[in-house]
């Protein structure tokens, strides 16, 4: 199969049927799941887009709601939904439309929903190639605001506490982690110390992010050895630039280790 998709919607429907045969000839896999956390959970790991099917339960449960945004900003799923007006709009007061891949009103064009999934799946399968940032930051907004910089260039995945990192980089090695020095329960140092103790991560190269740039904090900063800091303060061209001064960099020594 060339993707999968986890269709959420309540009951079985002839448009929900249709659509999975299209998407079946586009050789992707639907998982259908009803709109509970519960259901849901079990089934989320290795698809490539969620689709959501809105009803009358999207009046009732925000808690389902908040799931979805937490679940396709931390784990980079495009989310697409198909609803009514009012529907759209009640996700849309806890689901950022920014955060939305694509929205559908009633009544839809299953052939157009079908050929926008399809183009998802392969605009994923393409950024699987692109170098991997790992952002770890305990504020939302910030780190918000750093993916939707890097994101246009990078593959780009956020987490919000130290611990979420290490679980994260116990499955996967992304080629930069983009680290809070201040963070509450588990500090920066001590999830660079984590990261560094284990073979598997010891070599994954580390950046700090800081709000304080006084000489004492940045030297502390860097005694724990870190490839660099970068200030929460700088621009958004003055980030991307650091972030694409490393990889050129990195690429280059890598060069040179092997001739």
């Amino acid at each position: 199969m060339a993707g999968k998709v986890l269709l959420i919607n309540h009951g079985a429907a002839m448009m929900t049927n249709t659509l999975v045969t299209n998407l079946k000839g586009m050789e992707i896999e639907t998982l259908r799941v009803e709109p509970e956390i519960e259901k849901i959970e079990p089934e989320k790991d290795g698809v490539d887009v969620v689709l959501l099917f809105a009803g009358d339960f999207v009046y009732d449960s925000p808690e389902l709601l908040v799931y979805l945004k937490d679940l396709c900003f931390s784990d980079e799923k495009p989310l697409c939904v198909v609803g009514y007006e009012k529907e759209l709009a009640e996700i849309e007061e806890i689901i950022p439309k920014n955060m939305i891949a694509h929205e559908f009103p009633r009544p839809i064009d299953v052939k157009g929903l079908s050929a926008a999934i399809h183009s998802l799946i392969r605009t994923g399968e393409a950024r699987k190639k692109e170098r991997h940032i790992l952002l770890v930051d305990d504020d939302i907004m910030f780190l918000q605001t750093m993916q939707s910089w890097l994101a246009p260039k990078y593959r780009v995945t956020a987490t919000r506490s130290g611990m979420q990192a290490i679980t994260y980089i116990a499955a996967h090695t992304p080629d930069l982690i983009l680290l809070d020095y201040d963070m509450p329960v588990t500090p920066g140092p001590q999830v660079l110390e984590m990261i560094r103790s284990e073979p598997n991560s010891a070599k994954i190269p580390v950046i700090f992010l800081t709000g304080k740039n006084d000489r004492e904090s940045v030297v502390s900063v860097m005694r724990l050895k870190p490839e660099g800091y970068l200030l929460k303060s700088m621009s958004k061209g003055d980030i991307l630039a650091s972030v694409d001064r490393f990889f050129e960099t990195r690429k280059w020594e890598n060069l040179y280790e092997g001739t």
